[in-house]
């Protein structure tokens, strides 16, 4: 359950928490993405508040490694400032970062840039290059597998069977369940790599954002973005600069597929903007 936020709340949780912030201006920021309700704070400053519990860890998660893996990532990421405490009723940690400017990444602008899907591939060639160690257990950096979808991507598929082909999606999710597994050693993943998580500046990729799915183990799942925002020849420049095998690009499409179809189901009926996005990545998954 979405836990209610307005500027009232986080103007107090700022002022109490961080008072050398307090004669900042505070900015809601429309659309948000569906885990955070984001504020600017002034001309440097965002504030990410939780929705729901589904969230909840992302703020000390980005504290602990976004300062660690950003030197080693081409593109600009979230810098993290502080980390904020429950109050005023609100339940869970918050966060603090530098603003990115930019404008998120559109398919209209970038689908058929060869340019960008490179560099989108050296982006997460390089944060699987990323070495810190071994985390320790129970940090949050462990996902589920592609199997743990199965019952509620199998219920998708038959629920939106006049909207989608039920046997093309049917036949992919059984490909990418049915692929052999990641073999090397984990990597690591940003997680919920799409279109609304990039941004822009003067038509050129600038940063990556959201990072509340950063975790270790098999890449695949960063291959959405493939499906999200590029076109067939754009996403074969993608493949091809990040080397990736016909295993992991299969299951690279069950993932697409997976979640485009959560996606579509939740938002869909009352959000246009996420039909539209969740549509053509469910399409283009099924195309290959």
């Amino acid at each position: 359950m979405d836990v209610p936020i307005d500027a009232g709340l986080a103007r107090r949780l700022v002022d109490t928490q961080f008072p050398q912030w307090a004669g900042l201006p505070l900015s809601r920021l429309d659309p948000a993405g569906s885990d955070h309700v984001i504020y600017r704070l002034g001309a440097e400053l965002s504030v990410r508040l939780p929705r729901h519990a589904g969230a909840i860890g992302q703020a000390v998660k980005e504290a602990e490694w976004l300062p660690r893996l950003a030197p080693h990532l081409p593109l600009a990421i979230p810098v993290p400032v502080a980390v904020g405490e429950p109050a005023f009723g609100y339940p869970w940690p918050w966060a603090v970062s530098r603003w990115l400017d930019g404008e998120v990444a559109t398919v209209q602008a970038l689908a058929d840039s060869t340019a960008a899907a490179v560099e989108l591939a050296e982006f997460l060639a390089a944060l699987q290059r990323f070495t810190p160690g071994v985390p320790p257990a129970g940090d949050g950096l462990t996902h589920p597998p592609l199997a743990a979808r199965d019952r509620a991507t199998r219920a998708a598929i038959a629920a939106l069977a006049g909207v989608f082909d039920a046997a093309a999606m049917t036949r992919l999710w059984d490909a990418a369940l049915s692929a052999p597994g990641w073999d090397r050693p984990e990597v690591w993943f940003h997680g919920d790599f799409h279109t609304g998580n990039l941004l822009t500046i003067d038509g050129r990729l600038s940063a990556v954002i959201d990072f509340g799915g950063l975790g270790i183990g098999d890449p695949a799942c960063d291959l959405t973005i493939a499906f999200t925002l590029m076109s067939p020849s754009s996403r074969a420049a993608f493949r091809t600069a990040l080397g990736t095998d016909d295993a992991t690009w299969t299951r690279g499409r069950g993932w697409a597929l997976a979640t485009g179809l959560n996606a579509y189901t939740a938002y869909a009926a009352t959000d246009p903007r996420i039909a539209a996005q969740t549509t053509r990545q469910i399409t283009e998954a099924l195309a290959g």
